[in-house]
């Protein structure tokens, strides 16, 4: 299923942009109907609660995050890899963009990837990309719900213009 990309899919506050694209990764694989604004605004919002919890789901304890940061990178790893059941692991993007740009190519062929974008002192937004074609990569913004196009030289600049932030720092990939 492709989610119905839009307003119905924005974040619903400040600090759930990870989680917004840990519900989105969900609804590409599952065939169920279309989220309303509310009902993806509750997935997110109950999603966020979750992953940013001080034990994961099954109990083990999670490193600190900052919770005005929204939501661990490594959270949203483990929430991918039980969605599309392949590890994921998280990698800096900050001081190597060529090989992370490679990576993310790479892996969107099978599996959507979290990006973490910011600005050039820390990361502040999560986004999910979707696909890859000779244009650039296909990625979700939860800040407006909708698909934005990034392409190679976007990304190895640091010329996102993703919801302001323009940095990438972290790629969250499958193999």
């Amino acid at each position: 299923m492709t989610p119905p990309y839009g307003p119905a899919l924005r974040q619903p506050d400040q600090t759930s942009c990870g989680a917004a694209c840990v519900v989105v990764a969900g609804l590409l694989r599952s065939p169920a109907a279309a989220p309303t604004a509310a009902s993806f605004a509750h997935d997110v919002l109950d999603t966020h609660r979750r992953l940013v919890q001080p034990v994961d789901a099954v109990g083990r304890a999670q490193v600190p995050w900052p919770p005005a940061l929204g939501t661990p990178p490594w959270a949203v790893a483990k929430a991918l890899q039980d969605i599309e059941g392949v590890p994921y692991r998280t990698r800096v993007a900050r001081w190597s963009a060529s090989s992370a740009y490679a990576i993310v190519v790479t892996a969107v062929a099978t599996h959507p990837v979290a990006l973490y974008i910011g600005s050039s002192l820390m990361p502040r937004h999560v986004v999910l990309a979707v696909s890859a074609g000779s244009a650039g990569l296909s990625v979700y913004d939860p800040a407006s719900g909708g698909l934005v196009t990034v392409t190679q030289e976007a990304f190895v600049g640091s010329s996102l213009r993703i919801a302001g932030w323009n940095v990438p720092w972290f790629v969250v990939a499958g193999p």
